[in-house]
């Protein structure tokens, strides 16, 4: 397929894209850029967030509104969670598509996915739900429901084509994560650190109901610490639309790009999440830790078939990073864990060796470029087919 495709010979193509989280929304302004520069036709509607708003989405539903996380949670907010799906079906039926691109976001997208079967209107899945970790028999509709899976996991693949559902793995994204906006004096400055000392980022999660669960312990780790070792110093990388409780004067917070923490900490402390992951692609070496609501964790304790919680691990199949889960997650056992990380220690040199042999699994660059070609392709050969 040739780099662009030139307007003047080809249609207008409608596509309706959806994320539900802020992952979600970056993953999908930079699928959008990918599409756009390989057939520039395209009209996107969905539900995203500000960036895939900045990438030319018209944005349906923001994910502010969208972004639940644990049963009941969930459970709470089912009443809204009904009149999006019916809206988003409806303006499906009026936009009429050529396709639906689904991010991530499963326990909205599965559903969706079999409500819009009687549309007749083509599926792309990328970032496939975890079916491997739960609730398998979803990999059932997937395989009934979705036209194109396209995994950024590597042991994804031949999981779901064992199970008949024809997958590609385009590589993970975070094998093109850009180097740093700002250099480290740069970022030092910025932010009134001294560069001889060691720092701590601190990573509370990216939804509301991840920082309002964690922080208490966070904050709890922070003065314990600091007592300990005045010495260490300590930055928040804050998600956007996420508001932080008040924190000691002399911790340090990154509003305009999160990431640049882990470019430039010495360890971290990072509630689970694809920021594990990033974590390891970065170098830095990290605590992982997690806590939701006792139901949930109930029902999820008895549902999972997997050992670990961090993609890190799930990947290498062993520990790489210690995980602190539920009632593990506490002030005394994350600061035992973190503190060795904060120099050049055994521990830290075994975490970046693991953190090694992760890296070298999650593909080539040009992920988002691969996945755009495969989408767009496959909807050009649809429309022609019909």
């Amino acid at each position: 397929m040739t780099s662009s495709i030139q307007a003047s010979k080809n249609p207008v193509i409608n596509i309706f894209i959806i994320a539900g989280e802020e992952s979600g929304d970056i993953h999908g302004s930079y699928l959008v850029q990918e599409m756009l520069k390989l057939y520039p036709q395209i009209k996107f509607a969905g539900h995203g967030g500000d960036k895939m708003k900045a990438a030319g989405v018209k944005i349906v539903e923001h994910i502010s509104d969208l972004a639940l996380v644990g049963f009941t949670e969930v459970i709470k907010h089912l009443p809204f969670m009904f009149n999006v799906m019916s809206n988003t079906i409806k303006t499906i039926r009026e936009i009429s598509p050529s396709r639906v691109i689904m991010i991530d976001y499963p326990g909205f997208n599965l559903r969706l996915a079999k409500k819009l079967n009687i549309l007749n209107i083509p599926v792309t899945y990328f970032i496939l739900p975890q079916v491997w970790a739960w609730k398998e028999k979803r990999a059932e509709i997937i395989k009934n429901y979705i036209d194109q899976a396209l995994s950024i996991i590597p042991f994804e693949k031949d999981w779901y084509n064992e199970r008949g559902i024809n997958t590609d793995f385009v590589g993970h994204p975070f094998v093109d994560i850009e180097k740093a906006s700002i250099t480290k004096k740069e970022f030092f400055s910025k932010h009134s650190l001294a560069l001889n000392m060691p720092l701590l980022t601190l990573l509370p999660g990216s939804r509301q109901q991840e920082i309002d669960r964690h922080w208490p312990i966070f904050n709890d780790v922070i003065n314990k610490l600091h007592n300990i070792f005045p010495n260490i110093q300590f930055i928040i990388g804050k998600a956007p639309d996420v508001l932080l409780p008040d924190c000691p004067d002399f911790v340090h917070i990154e509003r305009d790009n999160p990431r640049l923490t882990m470019y430039y900490s010495d360890a971290g402390l990072i509630a689970s999440g694809t920021a594990t992951l990033e974590a390891a692609v970065l170098g830095l070496p990290a605590v992982v830790c997690y806590k939701t609501s006792k139901i949930t964790y109930w029902i999820g304790k008895r549902l999972a078939k997997v050992k670990y919680l961090s993609l890190i691990n799930l990947i290498a199949n062993r520990e790489i990073v210690p995980e602190f889960i539920q009632q593990k997650m506490n002030a005394e056992m994350l600061i035992k864990a973190l503190i060795p990380l904060l120099s050049d220690t055994p521990e830290q040199e075994k975490m970046i060796s693991g953190y090694k042999q992760i890296t070298e699994q999650l593909g080539v660059h040009g992920v988002y470029r691969h996945a755009a070609k495969l989408i767009v392709g496959k909807t050009l050969k649809h429309n022609i087919n019909d």
